[in-house]
């Protein structure tokens, strides 16, 4: 039986202090920081630990709402693989702030890339398809 992400990397506590760090990082990164003005940030975070929490394995308590309706207006005021890119690179540079190894930093990328184009709202892409 595998151990979760979630476990391997420290469980609630690791998400806990992973999110403080990775909100400081964003919202002093002017790239990005627009798409948070007027966001009640502690329950912003309190969000983001539950999604992160059932993202990486563990216990299920995340009751928002799906991914591309949750980003629907931040695409509609410009929300674009740059933005996601910048956010990305926050995730990176917060895990290997808090010493996760690089192989769980990894594996941590790879499920916030695996809901890009439900952020962005071009999950529909990979439905069409490729033009030659």
């Amino acid at each position: 039986m595998s151990t979760s992400l979630f476990d391997r990397i420290g469980g609630a506590a690791a998400v806990d202090a992973a999110v403080e760090i990775f909100y400081k990082k964003v919202l002093a990164d002017d790239h990005i920081n627009e798409f948070f003005r007027g966001i009640d940030m502690p329950r912003q975070a309190a969000k983001q630990k539950a999604f992160l929490t059932m993202a990486f394995g563990g216990p299920n308590a995340y009751a928002g709402t799906d991914m591309v309706k949750a980003h629907a207006h931040l695409v509609r005021r410009g929300l674009d693989d740059s933005h996601f890119d910048a956010v990305m690179g926050h995730l990176g540079a917060t895990l290997t702030e808090l010493n996760v190894p690089g192989e769980l930093i990894a594996e941590a990328a790879a499920v916030a890339e695996s809901v890009r184009s439900d952020i962005l709202g071009t999950w529909w892409r990979k439905l069409m398809p490729i033009a030659a």
